[in-house]
């Protein structure tokens, strides 16, 4: 019987580590706008390119997740997104750095992740396989009693 509750409880924390959630750096540095992500370039845009202000980080962070809104990796929450003039938003968008110097940031497709939906969806699909290992370790004993009574 010991054995058999020391193996239920390696199975339990075994399991809360494989559902427990992971953290890493992101691979480049991005913004996020309008469901779109962004690839931060290297390239400076002179002021009198950019065009009128289109939004702004809403969420900073440097651990790699799924995250809903503007958000970016690389700039803080409350900077600003702009237009640069004689292109779309859909080839690049100017990020500001400072007073007078901004950077262009290069469209590279439409932002997979969806923010809390995707974070639920993950946690009660976690749990789902969680109770399953649980419900066949109880079977697992029951069969082990089972066979050890005949």
């Amino acid at each position: 019987m010991r054995k058999i509750m020391s193996l239920f409880f390696v199975f339990l924390i075994g399991c809360t580590f494989l559902i427990s959630t992971t953290y890493a750096s992101w691979a480049y540095a991005f913004v996020v706008y309008d469901g779109n992500i962004y690839v931060v370039s290297e390239t400076h845009i002179k002021p009198n390119k950019i065009g009128k202000k289109i939004g702004k980080v809403t969420k900073y962070s440097d651990r790699e997740g799924t995250y809903s809104g503007n958000f970016s990796n690389q700039f803080p929450k409350e900077t600003d997104y702009y237009e640069i003039k004689g292109a779309t938003t859909k080839e690049a968008i100017a990020i500001k750095e400072s007073k007078e110097s901004f950077i262009k940031a290069k469209y590279d497709g439409k932002y997979t992740g969806s923010g809390e939906y995707d974070h639920k969806k993950y946690i009660l699909n976690n749990l789902l396989v969680y109770f399953i290992g649980v419900v066949l370790l109880f079977g697992i004993i029951y069969l082990f009693y089972k066979r050890r009574s005949k």
